[in-house]
């Protein structure tokens, strides 16, 4: 198990200072789990706001899509809310979490519902094998993460480990930034352009999850 320790963590490129002043918009489409990303954001001295309003995500250096929640009813608020347009819209980092990454995929089984295609991979459903019924669905948990791609994941050792609760999975594809292997690989990570989304959860990732959120922070 790879261990990133506190005193160990390689330097970033912005100062404290420098993330102070960013503006940071969390998209609030009614996806639970805003709450925990603002305190990882507030360790890091970084003020955001949870917002649905197209102008104030627009103008912000930086775009965090949460989820925890069901594809269809998610994905029916941001689109209620016009979100869906306004995201596609955007040139800045933009960061999908958990479910926040499976609505940016091409379509999800869960609720057979269509995303918004930033990211060209279909997301699946767990299904536990017969033959391996220690699988358990969803994954709730820590798992490693390898096969890296981008300065989403610099100076993060292969196989760190990160905390994920997911019952659907993306597929492997040529947008994959890491991977994880759970019943059989998948993405943990993708990543296309300025936009970028982690299966796991990296606010309740422990050291791990901090330096990503400090990496995308930084880009």
């Amino acid at each position: 198990m790879a261990i990133i320790h506190k005193h160990k963590l390689p330097t970033t490129n912005k100062t404290d200072h420098q993330r102070a002043r960013m503006k940071i918009a969390i998209v609030n489409y009614k996806s639970g789990n805003t709450q925990s990303v603002l305190f990882a954001l507030e360790r890091l001295n970084v003020n955001a706001v949870v917002t649905d309003n197209h102008e104030e995500i627009i103008a912000a250096d930086k775009v965090i899509i949460p989820g925890v929640g069901e594809a269809s009813s998610a994905m029916k608020s941001m689109m209620e809310k016009k979100l869906d347009e306004v995201i596609l819209s955007l040139n800045q980092p933009v960061l999908g979490i958990c479910l926040g990454m499976q609505l940016m995929c091409r379509q999800t089984e869960e609720g057979n519902t269509q995303g918004l295609g930033i990211f060209r991979v279909n997301v699946k459903k767990f299904i536990t094998p017969a033959d391996k019924p220690e699988f358990k669905i969803p994954q709730i948990g820590w798992n490693s993460i390898s096969n890296y791609k981008g300065l989403l994941f610099k100076g993060i050792p292969e196989h760190a480990h990160v905390y994920y609760v997911h019952g659907y999975y993306a597929e492997l594809d040529a947008y994959t930034s890491a991977v994880t292997d759970y019943i059989q690989p998948y993405s943990a990570a993708l990543s296309f352009e300025n936009f970028h989304g982690v299966q796991f959860h990296p606010e309740k990732s422990g050291v791990a999850g901090e330096f990503i959120i400090r990496n995308f922070l930084n880009l």
